[in-house]
């Protein structure tokens, strides 16, 4: 007689990669399937919110999600029994809920495990420990979803009928613009203020090295020198034959503390300012290391969850990161006491920081089963955390005043005593300042002294760092909403990027302009972040999610009330193109579409000849002679060059070429733009030199 075939416990979490990592953590009593992201959702052809049933969201399946919840019931019908490890987070606390609907099971059933690193460990813990589905976090993340449906689904429609459609708006999205266009105000409206400044050198008798100093005021009393006149006056007091004292030298120890491990928001930041990541890249980037990467004997997480705005660290964490120091650089780089950083006022403290699951495994040390990209994102994060649990870096720092008749200069200078952190990490890059012995009442010569005219520069553009970092300065979303909302703004073409800076467009700007008139509080920062803070509130059972829904709704329905009665329907003209449609020989204009302006037959619909704008770069393409060499931009907006030709001829490369050939084997020449200037090379990899950019 055959034996009967044992039951396994059924594991369902998001991502099919993260399935087989788990799998063989669990062992053979354990089938681990993804459910692939959610499978139920609101509907994309309707609200799918019935306002005057409590705002009851009208979930259904996802289009497209059929076999995978056939392949779900058709697991649990066999299982032993089902366990809900999707992500710990609000969307992943939402996404176990919706399995069980699906599935037919109790929420009140212990069968929800959430692990905050991928490792065997944390993965047998958190087996040991299920609990229930926590329906305060369902429900905030659900006030949130109902939210954004009753903006974007109310607000968008208008937008249709009065601007042109496909244009959207939301709550965070909406905010998020209106910095980037109050930021362009600001720069356009900007007044510059000149100040001057005078720089001298100054050496020690019989010596021959020199140090320099900086005007700081008049008889020990700091002055600004806002124009010619007032330099002409301080000019007209010094001797220049004459030498100066020595008045005051005060002389100190600095300490620099590394700074916290990385949040979402900060690892985004720095992402992008030190590797040129764009956030949802980063993203991408950080969701494969936290699911794990094959190292050789199986697949690891790398990394602790990547959706958290808290700086905590396990203790454990702490411990190892500690011997790893010590054993790398010794007892006195590692931090006696275990450092705990402060979390922000509205952070919530569900996760640790984001931080390497191994202390000890370097970034050197897996560099080879890890793309380019993964190493560099991992040596960022594993370096910040490390960092973060050393001792502070000292500096001797020293200060003097230089004097004579009444006109004092200042210098300062500042060496390093101990590396401490910086050995790993170092966000604020120091060089020494080397000063040479000073003593107070001695005398030193004039060597030189040059004044200069400045001006006040205007704010910059912002960043997607920079962007951000304000949106969390100012408690608007939350670590999961930062990416997809910058990248929101960018597919709508109300934003656009011009190297680094964020710009906004025309129709950013019409967009923008309505928002402010009819619904001010959706740009209102205060408004929204106390939003936040409800939706928190929600998630820790503090506040019913039905009623923060119901406050925030009843006056901008009324709002839309008044929007869909007062706006006015705007008409975005077209530009002249300055040539004529080949098809048909009427004017080429250039129109506004959902992904920027392009070329069109002025005679649309009739004629649909159509083109898109492109830039040349004022080289012939070097495959064919005949083409000019353009630039476009690829799916994931990334620039590159082409040959105008194409398809004829299928020229691209992502470097710009330029009108020279290699001196060593006739290839051309491709410039890139660095932080030093232009480097021109060789694609073939034998020439490549360095040039200074021009202004």
């Amino acid at each position: 007689m055959p034996t009967a075939k044992v039951k396994k416990n059924l594991v369902i979490v998001e991502s099919p990669h993260k399935a087989k990592t788990i799998e063989k953590y669990l062992g053979r009593n354990y089938h681990v399937i993804a459910s692939k992201g959610h499978v139920r959702d609101l509907p994309k052809s309707q609200m799918g919110v019935d306002i005057d049933n409590d705002y009851e969201p009208k979930y259904i399946s996802i289009r497209g999600k059929g076999s995978t919840i056939k392949e779900l019931k058709a697991e649990a019908k066999k299982a032993k029994n089902v366990y809900l490890a999707s992500d710990p987070d609000r969307e992943g606390e939402a996404i176990a809920w919706h399995i069980s609907h699906i599935l037919g099971l109790d929420p009140k059933d212990m069968n929800r495990v959430a692990f905050n690193e991928i490792t065997k460990d944390a993965v047998k813990a958190a087996f040991k420990e299920p609990r229930a589905i926590d329906m305060n976090i369902v429900d905030a993340q659900q006030a949130r979803r109902v939210l954004d449906r009753l903006v974007g689904y109310s607000i968008s429609p208008i937008l249709w009928s009065k601007v042109k459609k496909g244009l959207s708006a939301g709550r965070v999205q909406s905010i998020a613009l209106k910095l980037v266009i109050d930021r362009e105000k600001e720069i356009l409206n900007f007044v510059p203020q000149e100040y001057w400044t005078i720089s001298s050198t100054f050496k020690k008798a019989e010596q021959k090295s020199t140090f320099n100093g900086d005007f700081y005021g008049l008889a020990g009393k700091k002055i600004d020198l806002n124009n010619n006149d007032d330099v002409r006056k301080i000019l007209a007091k010094i001797d220049k034959k004459q030498p100066f004292e020595v008045t005051q030298v005060i002389k100190k120890e600095r300490k620099r503390q590394a700074a916290a491990p990385f949040t979402t928001s900060t690892m985004q930041q720095e992402a992008n300012k030190r590797l040129g990541y764009r956030t949802h890249r980063t993203m991408r980037i950080a969701q494969s290391l936290y699911e794990g990467i094959n190292l050789g004997k199986g697949s690891v997480g790398l990394i602790t969850y990547m959706r958290t705005d808290s700086k905590r660290i396990a203790n454990v964490a702490k411990q190892e990161a500690a011997d790893f120091i010590k054993s790398e650089f010794g007892d006195a780089f590692a931090a006696h006491n275990p450092k705990n950083f402060k979390n922000d006022g509205d952070a919530q403290d569900a996760h640790e920081a984001i931080r390497p699951t191994s202390a000890f495994r370097t970034p050197e040390s897996i560099k080879d089963y890890l793309t380019p990209e993964e190493y560099r994102l991992y040596n960022l994060i594993w370096s910040r955390f490390i960092a973060s649990q050393m001792n502070a870096a000292i500096y001797d720092t020293v200060r003097a005043d230089i004097v004579q008749n009444d006109v004092t200069f200042r210098t300062t200078g500042s060496k390093l005593k101990f590396a401490g952190f910086t050995k790993v990490y170092d966000s604020n890059s120091e060089k020494n300042k080397d000063l040479p012995e000073l003593v107070e009442g001695e005398l030193v010569d004039l060597v030189k002294m040059s004044t200069d005219q400045h001006f006040t520069q205007p704010p910059a553009r912002y960043t997607e760092a920079s962007l951000v970092h304000t949106l969390e300065e100012d408690g608007v979303g939350r670590p999961s909403t930062y990416a997809p909302t910058i990248d929101t703004i960018q597919k709508r073409y109300y934003v656009k990027l011009e190297g680094r800076s964020i710009v906004p467009t025309e129709l950013g700007e019409i967009v923008n302009k309505l928002i402010e008139k009819f619904f001010p509080d959706i740009v209102n920062v205060d408004f929204t972040a106390q939003l936040e803070n409800d939706l928190d509130s929600v998630e820790v059972g503090k506040k019913d999610w039905v009623k923060i829904v119901d406050a925030y709704y009843q006056p901008f329905s009324e709002e839309l009330a008044k929007a869909d009665d007062q706006m006015e329907k705007i008409q975005i003209k077209d530009e002249d193109a300055k040539f004529d449609c080949e098809v048909c020989g009427a004017p080429m204009v250039i129109k506004l579409g959902r992904y920027g302006k392009f070329y069109a037959c002025s005679r649309f619909p009739d004629c649909r000849n159509t083109q898109a704008i492109t830039k040349k770069v004022g080289v012939v393409c070097p495959k064919c002679g005949k083409g000019d060499i353009i630039e476009k931009k690829s799916k994931k907006n990334r620039k590159f060059y082409g040959c105008s030709n194409y398809p004829d001829c299928d020229f691209v490369s992502w470097d710009q070429p330029i009108a020279r050939t290699c001196p060593n084997d006739g290839h051309f020449l491709v410039q890139k733009k660095t932080k030093k200037g232009l480097l021109v090379l060789c694609p073939n990899g034998d020439y490549r030199e360095d040039q200074e950019e021009s202004n």
